[in-house]
Formats: structure tokens, C-alpha cells, sequence
């Protein structure tokens, strides 16, 4: 069961493999997680004070999207994973000659914050029972350089965008966003009671977008001008990324790919959820999944289905209702 096997929603965290028993199954078409960092070392002092992205990183990865693309290459799964869900982080060595650190239970997201994407990437596998091949992490200055260089990302809403941190303000209608603006709307959590569910749901709108325009700008099916994005996504050599050592062929064929596709291939949710856990000390308060729900879009995933049933058309909510976001196709999220 999901609840034996990552110990989200039970009750005292066990010590799980890092699979579920057995092993995660054999991959059937490839599965990427997609982190958004909070790094901001690397953007100027303007920049910070422009776009409101102050304060102090906690290192942590605030952007978790787990990507299927199918076998065929004839559809794109995207599940958002929540950031304070409850996880169990898998036994691991802070360093080759450390002692080792048991599994022990914590926030998601600071997974990252303890090892990086590689111990993240394996507290996913644990989490899901889904076999990831490659992660690509991107921080503020990769997101807001690569957003720059395709001529900004253009979003649309139906009401105002308000948000009090990040002071992103948007009137109903289209805007066309350039970077440091982009990282805003990403970024903006304070909008309206949803929270971080309506922060996820404006980050599957900007994908959705993004991955739109750059199909009609040809950007995506030009070997050249999406070489030059790709290099900017994955950032200099010393940057950890999963996409090996020719990642930015990779990432070219990736796009390519996708550029086939029209929005209503592609499908794009959030685990089910449950409620909260009681806070726990050095952890805090924690989302709980619904752990049957949880199971079965995962199962999908793993088995290379589509998560929304054939002939069935899912509406998103906006703003998102917790404990009842279902999945959508992409162009139930695009701008009209």
C-alpha cells in the first residue's frame, strides 16, 4: 500500500526503502522531475528589490512537478507535488565519509535543502513508487534569463492577481511578462485563500503558456534557437542537473517532441490530498495526502495511462478548492 510504502498520511513514520517493495517498476516512457529553487544568490541586488524576491532562501525546492511523457511520445502527464507534503527522506550520507543519516520524516521540500536534487529526486522515487530518469533544477536567475530570451511568456486571468510579498498585481485580461515579472506570478502564494494549491495552479498555467508560444515561435522544432534556451536552462557545468553529460541534446529532442503535441495532450494535476497532520517539532505543520487517490494516479503514471478518463473533459476550479482539484488538460488552463 502507499501508506506502507512512503509513510505519508499514517501514522509514526516507518523507515522505507527507497522503492516500494520490489522496486519501482520498469519505466514505460520517461519520467523528470522539474525543481524551481528558491536560490537567489545569483541574481542582482535591482533584481531583488524590482521583483520583490527578498528575504532569506531556505534552500529548499518550492517547485516540484513530476513530468510522464508517454512511450509514444503522444502525451505529457504533469503532477504538481506540493511542497509541505509530509515525506519520509530515505537513509543517505551527507558525505562519502560521513555517517550515514536514517530515514526520517520531514517537509517534501527539504529534501532538497538536506541533499540536493539527487537525495529530492530519490525521496520522490520513495514517495510515488515512480522511477524518475532525470531531474532539471532551475533557480531565479536560470528562470528569469530563460524567460528573457524566448520574449517573455504572456498569461492570462479572468480576475486580479494581487499578491501582498511578491506585489504582483494583474488586472483581468492577457499579460505579456517578461522574467523578473514571470518569476512573480510563479512565485505569488498570497494571492487568495488557495494558497500554495492556487501558486501551483498559476505555475500549470505558465507552462502551458510558455510551452504554447515557443511551439508557435518555432522555437521548440529550431535545433539552434532551442539549443540556446537549453543551455541557459541547465546553466554552467558546474550547475548539478540529471540530464547527463549531453543534456543539452537532451533537452532539444525533448522539445521537439513536444512540439507535436496540442494542449489537450497534455494532462496536468496535483497528488490528492487529505488534509494537514498535526505539527511536528523541527518539521511543522504538513499536507497529508489522500493516500488510495494518491496510489492510483501514481499506479497510472507508472503504468503509462492517462490520468483523466477518455470522453471525460475536467474543468479547473479558479481559484483551486482544497481536497477538490482534479486533473485537466492542458488547454482547459491555456489562455483563450
Amino acid at each position: 500500500m502507499l501508506c506502507a510504502a512512503t509513510a505519508i498520511g499514517c501514522g509514526a513514520p516507518q523507515q522505507p526503502p527507497l522503492r516500494p517493495a520490489g522496486g519501482a517498476a520498469p519505466a514505460k516512457g520517461t519520467d523528470i522531475l522539474l525543481l524551481g529553487t528558491d536560490s537567489r544568490a545569483t541574481i542582482t541586488e535591482q533584481e531583488r528589490r524590482e521583483f520583490h524576491a527578498g528575504g532569506v532562501a531556505c534552500n529548499c525546492a518550492d517547485v516540484m512537478m513530476l513530468v510522464h511523457v508517454s512511450a509514444k511520445r503522444d502525451r505529457v502527464s504533469v503532477i504538481s507535488l506540493p511542497r509541505d507534503s509530509f515525506a519520509t527522506i530515505p537513509a543517505y550520507k551527507p558525505k562519502a565519509s560521513a555517517k550515514q543519516r536514517p530515514a526520517h520524516p520531514a517537509k517534501l521540500n527539504g529534501a532538497y535543502a538536506e541533499g540536493g536534487a539527487t537525495l529530492l529526486e530519490r525521496t520522490v522515487e520513495a514517495a510515488t513508487g515512480v522511477s524518475v530518469e532525470q531531474y532539471l533544477q532551475l533557480d531565479f536567475r536560470r528562470f528569469i534569463d530563460a524567460v528573457n530570451q524566448v520574449g517573455g511568456v504572456e498569461v492570462c486571468t479572468k480576475r486580479r492577481l494581487k499578491d501582498s510579498k511578491t506585489k504582483l498585481n494583474l488586472a483581468p485580461g492577457q499579460h505579456l511578462l517578461g522574467g523578473g515579472q514571470s518569476l512573480q506570478y510563479v512565485r505569488s502564494r498570497h494571492v487568495d485563500l488557495s494558497a500554495d494549491l492556487g501558486r501551483i495552479q498559476r505555475q500549470q498555467r505558465f507552462l502551458v503558456s510558455a510551452l504554447e508560444q515557443l511551439t508557435a515561435r518555432k522555437v521548440l522544432t529550431d535545433p539552434v534557437a532551442m539549443g540556446r534556451v537549453a543551455r541557459t536552462l541547465l546553466g554552467p557545468a558546474k550547475v548539478q542537473q540529471g540530464f547527463g553529460k549531453d543534456g543539452v541534446k537532451a533537452l532539444v529532442s525533448l522539445a521537439s517532441a513536444l512540439s507535436k503535441l496540442p494542449a489537450t495532450r497534455t494532462e496536468f494535476a496535483t497528488v490528492p490530498t487529505a488534509g494537514f497532520n498535526p505539527p511536528k517539532t523541527g518539521i511543522g505543520s504538513t499536507l497529508r495526502w489522500d493516500a488510495a487517490k494518491a496510489k492510483t494516479m501514481f499506479t497510472k503514471v507508472r503504468e503509462d495511462r492517462p490520468l483523466i478518463a477518455a470522453g471525460t473533459d475536467p474543468k479547473p476550479a479558479d481559484p483551486p478548492v482544497f481536497g477538490k482539484d482534479v486533473p485537466v488538460r492542458g488547454n482547459r488552463l491555456a489562455c483563450p
